[in-house]
């Protein structure tokens, strides 16, 4: 197990030396502005990541054959750039295999994955329609498909972007899809439900999680919208008499989930399904990184007088916990 998570260095006194294990997830060489080489890092554990800064390539105390995807082992201080955490890093070399468990430098969802993937299957098993719950029932059944659908992130970075990320947030999608549907009776609850199991299973195929989490081929040539809606078309027709209308419907859910053409989608959403789609699986989005912002401000001991950093995903602007400021004035 490791002794030090990135997380830790927030309460890390600028300057104090400290050896850590973690995985590289990027390595590029630099010059200075005066043309002097150092290595850009990006190192990462299971709680964040972090820049590191190797000043001095040519030390024999920094490793050489180390790359992209290797664990290492560094040892160094933490500081802090423009509201960032950066380390220097003043001695690096490659991680023995025993020395560290991979499983604690890989961010990953802090729920149960069996539990979450019993609550998506109780909602397959509560849908009416039988060809909606046909459909999905099948491309959940297929065992390499199911197994990636638990593993992957929801993103690379902007949210859920951990180890079973994905499933996680379709699961909360699915819990407030079946809260909102009985409010506005216009909607059909189970093409809700199949648009939000099925808007971002494309992710599977468009992210690979073995050595951080990064685009495939396919996903950068493709996009997650057109692998899913490739994957659900495929599969729908493979079943007998499955009516085209829904078919329609259910394609457009997928292809109009991201709700405006400059954010990818290739249509808006034209239908009450798929615009409650676009606005719940924004909110989602919205709802956890505010939730990661104000636990970072926990981490790092910041009062609850004091507003969060500028968050990028709300258009830079700084958050408030108001439950926590409610509560420091209270008798």
């Amino acid at each position: 197990m490791k002794d030090i998570y990135i997380a830790d260095l927030a309460n890390f006194d600028e300057g104090k030396l400290f050896d850590g294990y973690f995985l590289v997830l990027a390595k590029q060489q630099r010059t200075t502005k005066t043309n002097k080489p150092y290595l850009n890092l990006i190192l990462g554990d299971k709680t964040g990541q972090l820049e590191g800064r190797v000043w001095a390539p040519e030390d024999p105390r920094i490793a050489r054959d180390f790359d992209k995807g290797d664990i290492v082992k560094a040892r160094g201080s933490a500081s802090r750039f423009d509201d960032r955490l950066q380390m220097k890093v003043d001695q690096l070399r490659l991680a023995q295999a025993n020395e560290v468990d991979k499983t604690d430098l890989m961010p990953s969802t802090t729920y149960d994955v069996a539990d979450l993937w019993r609550q998506l299957i109780g909602f397959v098993d509560s849908l009416t329609n039988p060809d909606l719950k046909l459909l999905l029932a099948t491309l959940l059944a297929d065992p390499d498909l199911a197994q990636a659908y638990r593993e992957a992130p929801a993103a690379k970075q902007l949210h859920h972007a951990w180890l079973g990320g994905l499933l996680e947030h379709v699961v909360s999608l699915c819990t407030l899809a079946d809260r909102v549907a009985p409010h506005y009776p216009l909607l059909d609850r189970d093409l809700l439900l199949t648009g939000v199991i099925l808007h971002d299973i494309g992710k599977v195929r468009e992210l690979s999680w073995e050595i951080g989490f990064e685009y495939t081929v396919e996903g950068s040539l493709l996009g997650h919208i057109q692998i899913g809606a490739a994957l659900a078309e495929k599969t729908i027709d493979s079943l007998p008499n499955f009516p085209p209308k829904l078919k329609t419907l259910v394609l457009h859910m997928i292809l109009s989930h991201h709700g405006k053409l400059e954010f990818g989608s290739p249509k808006l959403p034209m239908i009450p399904e798929a615009l409650v789609l676009n606005f719940l699986d924004d909110l989602d989005a919205k709802m956890q990184a505010v939730t990661g912002e104000f636990e970072k401000s926990i981490r790092e001991g910041k009062s609850p007088e004091e507003l969060t950093g500028k968050v990028w995903a709300l258009d830079n602007r700084q958050l408030l916990n108001t439950k926590r400021w409610l509560g420091e004035g209270r008798d």
